[in-house]
């Protein structure tokens, strides 16, 4: 099950959208890890744990084409299917995940196309993330590509989750049992009193930090 690439021509404009996905996705990891450079600098903390990226295979691709009725071609890849390249930026606390969707949105190159917030509005699955489909410039040769990336933006815990809950769905083809699917919004409920939790705790911690320095002035 691949995209349709019959001709030498069709490779060459394969090999050319994945070299400008993998491109756009360097270009906002880049920008990220500097951001969590300066934001280190300014407030001595990184609000962002690590960052993970990947480009969509081509049956994946074809998949959504098919589900959404659109034919398997290149042209109908790049402009019907908004999460080929995908980063997501993995947390500490759920205040990171506003503050780190802030400074990207802050970007003077980085145009927001949408933003679907999870985190107050989770699905019913018990699913909690951060996501932001962008389009961001990559410069070649002769032209400039505005180039889609989707961003997703979640806690260590509800990637935790999310990973599990992942697995589940591949693994039962998203017919899974009843007893499991209850168990697992049970968890996503766990899930969110632990970061609430952790983030009150960093924020007492934070105060006291505060009281300290003041004392020793």
């Amino acid at each position: 099950m691949e995209l349709r690439v019959e001709r030498d021509s069709d490779v060459d404009n394969w090999k050319e959208v994945i070299l400008i996905y993998n491109s756009a996705l360097k270009q906002i990891s880049t920008k990220l890890e500097i951001l969590n450079d300066e934001f280190q600098h300014v407030h001595r903390y990184n609000p962002i744990e690590h960052i993970k990226f990947r480009i969509k295979t081509s049956e994946s691709i074809v998949k959504k084409l098919k589900k959404n009725g659109y034919e398997s071609t290149i042209e109908n890849m790049v402009k019907y299917v908004n999460d080929i390249a995908g980063i997501r930026v993995i947390c500490s606390f759920t205040s990171d995940i506003y503050e780190i969707a802030d400074m990207i949105s802050h970007q003077s190159d980085i145009k927001i196309i949408s933003v679907k917030d999870y985190i107050t509005a989770p699905k019913l699955s018990g699913y909690k993330s951060y996501h932001m489909l962008v389009t961001v410039p990559v410069y070649l040769s002769d032209r400039i590509v505005d180039t889609k990336v989707e961003i997703q933006i979640r806690t260590v815990a509800m990637d935790f989750w999310a990973s599990l809950e992942h697995k589940i769905h591949y693994k039962f083809e998203g017919n899974a049992p009843v007893n499991i699917k209850d168990e697992l919004i049970e968890c996503a409920k766990m899930v969110s009193e632990l970061d609430a939790r952790m983030l009150l705790l960093n924020e007492k911690v934070q105060s006291l930090s505060q009281e300290d320095d003041c004392d020793e002035r």
